[in-house]
């Protein structure tokens, strides 16, 4: 339907490239109008056919949210940010969308704007978006952060009441989440109203002030966090469970793969290491071995199942070391649901080749109408194809365990990890 080819002579001037940077970016403020246009219209046409089907209105639109996500090649708890801004633009917000199709507006800006009057009536959204809008050379110049506060004052004087509704809720959607930084640390967010937050902080910063045993105050701070938190004192060794998964190979000290540590990533392997030694050899931490095969190919682990309909802890717990996060193409959630792909009721078996973690909204979309999932493993590849409604069909294919990248035979994997149990017990 479109065909785009963006081609750069490399003998022109720098005011020239200049002004292909300035095009680009307002092609892609257009291409997100068009983009939102295009969504509220497949939104519009998704409940015109689930009412002509006589399907019940609470049920109606299930799943569309995650086929929007994968569209964009996005993750599909973001589906319903999506839809809801393509809405709101479309069919409440003429002159921001029009400001973000003239390329004024960059999306990301318009998002703002959005989220801004989230908690207004559809008659106060109107307001906003015609008094900081309707002028698009008034917009001119503005960056993000005053966008943001001339939205967040035009609510506040519509309707402040909604404003400080929409502040109550938000203590609603408090959370802790992880993600990796480099040289084997760790990023630690916590989302908490606002005393909360700086109550903590606050606390931290006494703690960092008082004491003066030469750490840095950074340090300090995350110590004393950890410590209040989990209850061990900072300088002690943390309990290894099955949360770390690394080859014998590289625990003996034969290679240098990385290791994984569960809801982080790769780990060096001189880290790993290091974390079961100095979990073995203090007597208060708790470390615990559980053998593994690893297809010799692929890197993947080697199936395993069961006669039950539910997925028993085991091969719940094999799955989810597999998969690592949920299986939706571009979702980067923890996995919630060890679910079948063939549903049971249809012959789907209880197995680890049919089983694939999901988040909870991912799993429960898989079970809107039209929706399809597919396993296959192949030369130890374990991959799920899943089908929309629409028929697109997107791809995801389990990551491979830490290990050497060489090839070796079944026979050989066996043999290594007997190996391994016999150094353990010796």
């Amino acid at each position: 339907m479109f065909e785009h080819t963006f081609e750069i002579d490399a003998t022109v001037s720098e005011a020239e490239l200049r002004e292909v940077v300035a095009h680009c970016e307002r092609l892609k403020a257009s291409a997100a109008a068009a983009q939102a246009r295009a969504t509220a219209l497949w939104a519009a046409k998704r409940r015109a056919t689930e009412n002509a089907a006589g399907i019940p209105a609470r049920k109606r639109g299930r799943g569309l949210a995650s086929e929007i996500a994968l569209a964009r090649l996005d993750a599909p708890v973001n589906g319903n940010t999506h839809l809801g801004m393509a809405n709101a633009l479309v069919h409440e917000m003429p002159h921001t969308l029009a400001a973000l199709e003239a390329g004024v507006l960059t999306e990301y800006r318009a998002t703002l704007i959005v989220k801004a009057s989230a908690c207004l009536t559809v008659e106060d959204r109107r307001a906003l978006d015609a008094e900081l809008c309707a002028d698009q050379q008034a917009l001119v110049g503005l960056g993000n952060a005053r966008i943001e506060a001339a939205a967040a004052a035009i609510a506040a004087r519509l309707d402040a009441a909604a404003v400080v509704e929409r502040k109550n809720r938000a203590a609603q959607s408090a959370g802790a989440w992880t993600r990796c930084a480099p040289n084997g640390m760790v990023y630690l967010t916590f989302l908490m109203p606002l005393s909360r937050g700086v109550g903590v902080y606050a606390a931290l910063k006494r703690e960092a002030d008082a004491t003066g045993d030469g750490r840095p105050r950074g340090q300090v701070m995350t110590d004393t966090l950890y410590e209040r938190v989990t209850g061990r004192p900072a300088d002690k060794p943390a309990p290894i469970a099955l949360n770390l998964v690394l080859a014998d190979t590289t625990l003996f000290g034969e290679d240098d793969a990385p290791g994984w540590i569960q809801g982080y990533g790769p780990v060096p392997a001189v880290v790993v290491r290091d974390l079961v030694s100095d979990a073995v050899t203090d007597e208060d931490a708790k470390a615990t071995l559980r053998r593994l095969y690893r297809h010799p190919t692929s890197g993947q682990l080697v199936a395993m199942e069961s006669k039950a309909r539910i997925f028993p802890k085991g091969l719940a717990a094999f799955i989810g070391l597999r998969d690592q996060t949920c299986r939706t193409p571009y979702c980067n959630a923890p996995i919630r649901h060890h679910d079948h792909a063939t549903p049971h009721h249809k012959g789907g078996p209880t197995s680890a080749g049919n089983g694939a973690g999901s988040c909870e909204a991912c799993n429960y979309t898989k079970e809107a109408p039209g929706w399809t999932v597919r396993t296959h493993d192949s030369d130890g590849r374990h991959t799920a194809e899943y089908t929309t409604p629409t028929g697109a069909t997107y791809h995801s294919t389990a990551p491979p365990l830490p290990g050497p990248t060489r090839r070796h035979s079944v026979i050989e994997g066996r043999l290594s990890i007997d190996i391994v149990e016999l150094k353990r017990t010796a």
